[in-house]
């Protein structure tokens, strides 16, 4: 694991090829407990095509200078990420 929030990556590759492509990343948190949602795409193994952006939202423990994974939420669809906004937006317009 990284020492340095910016370095951590949900990206992916084995022999050579990216499996997992990072498009981006936004770091919500940071500290003892870092939190960042990721933007990234799979590759197909039969095309070699990347499918549709997907999302996830990782937490991560700092232990001995290291980011350590602890839990993570992967958003399934862009309608999916719609309805959390929404909701979310909903829940914080008064505050």
């Amino acid at each position: 694991m990284s020492e340095d929030a910016e370095a951590l990556t949900v990206q992916y590759e084995e022999d050579g090829v990216v499996l997992v492509e990072e498009i981006d990343k936004e770091i919500l948190s940071k500290g003892a407990w870092t939190t960042i949602l990721f933007r990234y795409r799979n590759r197909n193994k039969t095309t070699g095509d990347y499918g549709n952006d997907m999302y996830t939202i990782r937490r991560y423990q700092k232990r001995q200078g290291s980011y350590i994974p602890k839990s993570k939420f992967n958003i399934s669809s862009p309608e999916q990420a719609k309805k959390i906004i929404a909701v979310l937006t909903r829940w914080t317009e008064d505050l």
